[in-house]
């Protein structure tokens, strides 16, 4: 089934490579917030979209490069527990309390951030980050209230209620009531030799008690509790303090029970903002995918070109992000590319030496287009124009099919079969090694001819190729045109720069001379 905006085939961005630069973007993020939105990033074919999208993040770069205060602490997924509350009965518990708060306290901050110090949209240095912002709710008397329950640590305060205030006040006072009878307990009995000076009351199931040698234990009167892993030592409860433990096992239940009782509470009180508190954590997850794209861009050297609605490419200094990258880590440079398509110059038939970065440039159109589409800056001079497509065809590597019983060849065919069925004006093609896979003379044969539908459909696209036929093809009709990667004849090396105008060589005689073949 065809529809208007098709990338094909299904692994296209394993192609291209850009698996690899979600998974760059996904490092990047925050939180599973932000990397849920790298999973969900796709192709748009509309230009309003596009370039919406592109302004987010050209603003959010000049946020990195220019502001110390963006919040950018606290970017937690709460979503989970939020949908868990909804069942009544259900309570938020102290570490989900926490970092609800922290993560609103951050859009509270983010918005403020945002809205600062202007008006309306046309006073902000960041207009379009602030429109984002300008609906967004930021739940102040929730975060009062959770201030009321937790301390900026993250832990019930005493005073969260009336009667956890009572039961922790008689807490301390037993407990401290239970180390002074220990404590003048251990020190009779550190009179009368029973237990050893540097000996201290220690804590067993939640029961202050004092250790002392097994052949001792009749000394003190109380309940062995315990015996520690080598034997020589056990654990007794005075008989004085067992009623003050007791009595603190009663308290402390009581304060987990009132504890759950204000969890509960607030969490009744929460329940009807649910939705919209996750709409407010829906922009939270969109600053992190933004602030991640902005990141990437600023790692890769990209920009937004001057983008128009149509099919256009007039890209200078062009540069593969992801081989840039792996460059970098030898110390070494990639060599960009200049490339144009346009009306009269649709179709870019790229010939050269094998080894000679004819896949890399088409690999690059391929990549950055997508980039583009899919709302990312990209690595170009900022003279360059880009336009929109309205989807975009691969065909290359070796598609051979065991399963469905295709060659090399056939799973080629099918592919130009599906893009001539599909293609059109506004659609880009990218073929590695067009026509290959067959018996040359009737493999360029079939390669020109399905060239001629290409252009005959107006489609824009980047082919390789080492057929002379094709070369001859561009330079005799309109629309198509010739490119070669060129070669250094003297050093017999490849210079991985595109030149648009003159087909290109495959240097076979003088690579095999290099090489030794006699």
């Amino acid at each position: 089934m065809y529809f208007r905006s098709m990338i094909y085939p299904n692994n296209f961005e394993q192609k291209i490579g850009f698996d690899q630069i979600r998974h760059l973007l996904k490092e990047k993020c925050l939180s599973s917030l932000g990397e849920e939105r790298v999973d969900a990033m796709q192709f748009s074919d509309r230009y309003a979209e596009v370039n919406s999208q592109l302004d987010l993040v050209c603003e959010f770069v000049r946020i990195l490069q220019e502001e110390d205060g963006f919040p950018a602490n606290y970017f937690f997924d709460v979503r989970p527990s939020l949908h868990r509350i909804r069942v009544e009965g259900m309570y938020l518990d102290e570490n989900e309390l926490f970092d609800l708060r922290r993560s609103l306290e951050t859009i509270r901050d983010i918005v403020s951030f945002l809205m600062r110090d202007a008006d309306d949209e046309s006073d902000s240095p960041y207009p379009c980050l602030r429109q984002l912002a300008g609906d967004i709710m930021v739940f102040p008397q929730l975060i009062t209230r959770i201030n009321a329950i937790l301390s900026p640590y993250g832990k019930i305060k005493d005073n969260a209620s009336a009667e956890l205030s009572r039961i922790r006040r008689e807490l301390q006072s037993t407990m401290s009531s239970i180390s002074r009878s220990l404590n003048t307990i251990l020190r009779n009995a550190q009179s009368e030799g029973v237990v050893e000076k540097d000996v201290t009351p220690t804590l067993r199931d939640g029961r202050l008690v004092i250790p002392v040698a097994p052949a001792l234990k009749r000394k003190i009167r109380g309940i062995v509790h315990d015996e520690s892993a080598s034997g020589k030592t056990v654990f007794i409860e005075p008989a004085e303090v067992v009623e003050a433990n007791n009595r603190i096992r009663e308290l402390e239940n009581e304060e987990r029970r009132e504890i759950i009782r204000i969890l509960t509470e607030f969490s009744i009180q929460l329940r009807p903002a649910i939705p919209d508190v996750l709409l407010s954590y829906e922009f939270l997850a969109q600053i992190d995918f933004i602030r991640a794209k902005a990141l990437f861009a600023l790692q890769s050297n990209s920009l937004k070109p001057a983008l128009c609605s149509k099919p256009h490419i007039d890209w200078t200094t062009a540069i593969h992000p992801l081989l840039q990258i792996t460059l970098a880590k030898h110390g070494k440079k990639v060599v960009p590319l200049d490339i144009e398509l346009h009306k009269s110059q649709r179709i870019l038939i790229i010939s050269g030496p094998n080894a000679g970065g004819k896949s890399v440039c088409l690999k690059t159109v391929g990549l950055l287009q997508y980039m583009l589409q899919c709302g990312l800056l990209v690595p170009l001079h900022e003279r360059s124009q880009a336009g929109i497509f309205g989807s975009i065809f691969i065909d290359i590597g070796d598609e051979q099919s065991l399963e469905d019983d295709l060659s090399t060849y056939s799973s080629h065919l099918t592919n130009m079969k599906l893009m001539m069925r599909h293609c059109n004006e506004q659609s880009l093609i990218l073929i590695d090694e067009f026509g290959g896979g067959t018996e040359p003379q009737i493999g360029g044969a079939i390669a020109e001819a399905v060239l001629k539908r290409f252009n005959e459909k107006r489609t824009f696209g980047v082919i390789t190729t080492h057929y002379q036929n094709l070369k001859h093809f561009a330079d005799n009709h309109e629309g198509v045109v010739n490119g070669a990667m060129l070669y250094d004849r003297h050093l017999m090396q490849a210079l991985f720069q595109l030149q648009i105008g003159q087909p290109g060589s495959s240097f076979a005689v003088e690579i095999a001379r290099k090489i030794g073949l006699p």
